[in-house]
Order: structure tokens, then sequence, then C-alpha cells
């Protein structure tokens, strides 16, 4: 299965019948044959989606996060990402090699003292056909007298459009010279529902506490967003918090 990008930014999936230096003729999934003349197409490369049926799904743009915490995939080297979590968290990340990335992000917000940020590693130990693994970190400074973060790894099983990822960090606390920390677990799961929305869960265990969420993802060809809902478990009365991301792949 190839992608064919013309000049004009138009995508057209399909097999290759001819490539040629005058013209590429490619036949789609549903049997329909298209014809380009070779001037007019930009790039012609192996397509990262999968084919469902006779529909062609194009590959999850942001596929090493559900809605906040990490999946077992890597960024590529060269690849990254830009993203705002819940419209006020901004953050970059940077493919350096195939398995190691690196990126970090601040709050948007106008106020005096220090400004806390993050960094985030990520390094993967395996990716095979159904399962990938990382480890990495998300770690802030600059709150308050000290920093705080999650040291994790995480491990995805299943395809790009339907797995489980389940994750174990510690937790921890640096304030001068008291370090505090506490284990966790994640447990989160994605499903590509049509061409266009992955529904994804991501769950979160501290102790006797739990933290849950539902939702959905919007694909696009770069972009994606995310909607849904988180709720804390075992603290009283029920509430719900929204979750809206954005995230585009570059």
């Amino acid at each position: 299965m190839y992608e064919v990008r013309t000049k004009d930014g138009v995508r057209y999936y399909g097999y290759l019948q001819i490539d040629t230096p005058e013209r590429i003729v490619l036949r789609t999934p549903g049997g329909a044959v298209i014809e380009l003349a070779r001037a007019a197409v930009a790039s012609v490369t192996v397509a990262a989606g999968t084919l469902v049926g006779q529909d062609y799904y194009p590959a999850d743009p942001n596929p090493t996060r559900l809605f906040f915490g990490p999946t077992g995939h890597a960024l590529k080297k060269g690849e990254g990402y830009f993203g705002t979590y819940e419209l006020f968290m901004p953050t970059i990340q940077f493919g350096v090699t195939d398995r190691f990335s690196i990126g970090g992000g601040t709050p948007l917000y106008i106020g005096g003292g220090d400004h806390p940020f993050w960094f985030t590693p990520k390094f993967q130990l395996y990716e095979g056909r159904k399962a990938s693994v990382s480890v990495g970190a998300l770690h802030f400074l600059h709150v308050g007298d000290g920093s705080f973060g999650i040291a994790y790894a995480a491990g995805t099983f299943g395809s790009r459009n339907d797995a489980v990822t389940v994750g174990a960090g510690w937790a921890y606390e640096v304030y001068g010279e008291d370090n505090t920390g506490t284990a966790m677990l994640m447990v989160g799961a994605e499903r590509r529902v049509s061409r266009r929305i992955k529904f994804i869960t991501e769950n979160y265990f501290i102790g006797g506490d739990a933290v849950i969420s539902g939702g959905g993802r919007f694909l696009g060809e770069s972009l994606s967003a995310d909607i849904g809902l988180f709720t804390p478990l075992g603290v009283g009365e029920a509430f719900a918090f929204p979750i809206v991301n954005f995230v585009w792949k570059f």
C-alpha cells in the first residue's frame, strides 16, 4: 500500500500499478484506478496506515500517547509533535533517534515567581509487530521549593488501531533533603471505531485512589483532537473534568 501526495496537497492511497517518469497509475482498495501526471506528484511513500476491508485507515498521528500517559510506541528519528493539553499546557517532543525522544513544556499563565516547566525523556526498549515497550519520565521543575515527577515503564500490546497499554510508575517528590514517592499503575486502551474516530480510555490507580477516563480521538492526517472526561474515585461526591487536547505531528 502506497501514499501518493500531489503538489497541491491531495493524498491518494492504493497499490502502484505503473510508476514511470511520465505518469503514476494507482489502484485503490475499492478497485478504482487513478492516473496522475508524474510532474504533479510531490512524493510516493509506503503508507503508514492499515487496510480495513476495502477502506484505508490513515495512521493515528499521535500514537505515542493516550490522553496524557505514554504508550510503548516511539517517535522515529526526525519526527516530532506539538500539542496543547487541556488548552493551557503546551508541549513539544522530538525524535532524536528511532528509539529515543526528548521534549518539554510549560503551562500558559501570567503571574509572578518561578515559572514551572517539565521535560519528558523517553526510550523504547523493544518494538515488535504486536508489542512495544518504553521507559521514560515526566519531570517537573520550579514547582514551589522543589520538583516532582513520574518515572515509568509502559507496554502497548495489539495493533496501531486496537491495543491495550499497561504502565507502572513511581511518583516522586523532591523538596530539599526530603524525598518521598509512591507506586502507581496505569491501564489504558484504544479502539478504532471508524476511519476518523478512535475510542480511548486511560485509568490510574495510586494506593487506594483511582482516576478513570474515557472519550474519543478525532484523527486527521497530521492533527488529532481528544475530547473526553476524567473523574477521580474515592473522594466523596462524584464529579468529572473535561479532557480537551490537540496534537500536531510534524
